[in-house]
């Protein structure tokens, strides 16, 4: 009985210890100037090869996930739906982590590039229709939690 306790004690020590030293889950929040606050489990493409792929080929993305890409600097960032078989909203974010614009209900397997007026280092993909529902709008505030702040070419 004691070997048991004492095992358990260290597989949850151990547990603990694993779940915080790799952190939690990549999160993006969204506070709105409505006082609202939503947030998105997301993948981070913050690679050149991560960001190419994106979204591509997946056929369904629960209403709470995404994909954040990451930018190495702000800049005019463009984005198409190609091989990409879901609508979107594509959420571009500032350096400041303040919302420049939207484009929203993308529409799939298009090659239209897509963008917004403004400068951009991130960009936020979810599931279309969302962005209207919850109310974003340029100016709204994003947080990050658990996504690197360095990333490649």
């Amino acid at each position: 009985m004691t070997l048991r306790r004492g095992l358990g004690s260290f597989l949850f020590v151990g547990t603990l210890f694993i779940t915080t030293a790799c952190g939690g889950q990549p999160k993006v929040v969204i506070s709105t100037s409505g006082g609202k606050d939503f947030g998105f489990q997301v993948e981070i493409a913050d690679t050149p090869a991560k960001r190419e792929l994106g979204l591509q080929y997946r056929r369904d993305l629960p209403p709470d996930h995404g994909m954040i890409f990451v930018f190495p600097r702000e800049a005019e960032q463009s984005f198409w739906m190609k091989n990409t078989p879901i609508p979107l909203d594509m959420i571009f974010i500032g350096k400041d982590r303040k919302i420049v614009g939207i484009v929203e209900q993308a529409k799939p397997f298009t090659l239209d590039p897509r963008s917004v007026t403004g400068q951009s280092q991130y960009v936020l993909e979810i599931n279309g229709g969302l962005s209207q529902r919850y109310g974003f709008k340029p100016g709204d505030r994003v947080g990050f939690e658990n996504i690197p702040a360095d990333v490649s070419e």
